[in-house]
């Protein structure tokens, strides 16, 4: 991976609209039965990069991440234009890495043609499960061997791709996952996301929880499931270098590289975050999460935010730990103590160290051991106090 405490700038674009609502995501996401406006959407998108990039000019935008939602419902024409508006208001490395996400049931070969021609260079798929039961129960509308063929198709038209799967799902058996992770792997060129199923507020999956009707495996058996993840993933050659993100060496998501080692980032679109440097300090940005109401205040005013805090040095600070002990890499010490002023506590480096859950390496980085990992927030939180 590149030297991590070089500045990197990433563009963050957010399409809110998906075909349907999956009982688990708590993501800024909307159905909406009506055509969407693309091309009122593409214009509110050109206003709000232009007003962004006149607060930061001057950026080199090394990495684009199209999020949502589900990006690829866009025709790949709106998703050129968004390319080509970024292209106009910062210089972008000639390697820049664009990323588009998709979900199986949007995925054609001529869309994703045109996405290619777009400008687009990697794709990550919203795959979930390679069982079909298991997809039913999470709400998403593909089968397992349509998730496969998206894969497919995704390998014939790009030479970077990777897919998400979800674990610790109900009634899920170490056995089952091993099966479905090898099974992933042998589809995976580069990359995996595999997160553990976690019951978010006010899905319909925390309703179901509550009332008892679905049941998730408990902590001794999600861990077992974790340690088995780990061990497939990192036999197979595509090691953890975050808690949940697995790939070869060298093929790791550059734009997530740039939240996890803090540097600056801009969000576009509704309900879009940021993090941007403005005179001198980092200020957090939001927009209005609502994509009607994020068009007329862009159309308004010319931006969606709602939220232009600047941070704090210790909230910096403590941003900079929390994300970047995510990464197996680790942290650089002098790093943290210049955004805070002062340095981490060298004794409780050291009980945790004694502990088997943070080590130094031969940089001086501090990072968290496979050990440590499963218990990451109470590492962090003992090192930020």
């Amino acid at each position: 991976m590149a030297n991590a405490d070089t500045p990197a700038f990433g563009v963050y674009v957010h399409w809110p609209f998906c075909l349907s609502k999956c009982p688990y995501c708590d993501f800024n996401s909307h159905v909406r039965h009506a055509a969407i406006d693309e091309g009122r959407f593409l214009r509110a998108f050109a206003t709000e990069i232009a007003s962004t990039a006149a607060r930061v000019p001057g950026r080199v935008v090394s990495s684009i991440f199209l999020g949502g939602g589900t990006p690829s419902l866009m025709q790949p024409s709106t998703v050129g234009g968004i390319l080509d508006t970024i292209g106009h208001h910062w210089t972008v490395t000639p390697d820049v890495e664009v990323t588009l996400e998709a979900n199986p049931t949007s995925v054609e070969a001529t869309r994703f043609r045109g996405y290619r021609a777009a400008g687009v260079n990697r794709v990550s798929l919203g795959v979930q499960a390679l069982d079909d039961s298991a997809l039913k129960e999470l709400g998403r509308m593909h089968t397992a061997q349509e998730a496969l063929d998206a894969v497919a198709v995704a390998r014939a038209n790009f030479e970077r791709y990777s897919f998400d799967l979800i674990y610790a799902r109900p009634r899920q058996t170490p056995q089952q996952w091993e099966a479905e992770l090898k099974r992933a792997i042998t589809e995976a060129a580069e990359h995996l996301s595999l997160y553990q199923l976690t019951i978010e507020p006010e899905t319909p999956f925390a309703a179901l929880h509550a009332a008892g009707k679905l049941v998730v495996p408990d902590d001794d058996n999600a861990r077992a499931l974790y340690d088995i993840t780990q061990d497939i993933c990192t036999r197979a050659g595509l090691p953890a270098y975050e808690v949940s993100n697995h790939a070869r060496p060298g093929a790791e998501c550059r734009h997530n590289l740039v939240y996890w080692r803090a540097h600056e980032y801009a969000g576009v679109g509704p309900g879009a975050h940021g993090r941007l440097d403005v005179d001198g300090r980092r200020r957090a940005t939001a927009t209005e999460k609502r994509p009607e109401a994020w068009l007329m205040r862009v159309e308004s005013l010319g931006h969606g935010l709602i939220i232009d805090d600047p941070l704090l040095t210790e909230e910096r600070a403590d941003e900079f730990l929390l994300m970047g002990l995510r990464l197996a890499e680790g942290i650089d010490p002098a790093r943290y103590a210049a955004l805070a002023g002062r340095p981490l506590d060298p004794a409780r480096i050291e009980t945790l160290a004694a502990q088997g859950f943070v080590e130094s390496d031969s940089t001086g980085c501090l990072r968290v051991t496979p050990a440590g990992f499963p218990v990451l927030d109470a590492v962090v939180a003992d090192l930020a106090a």
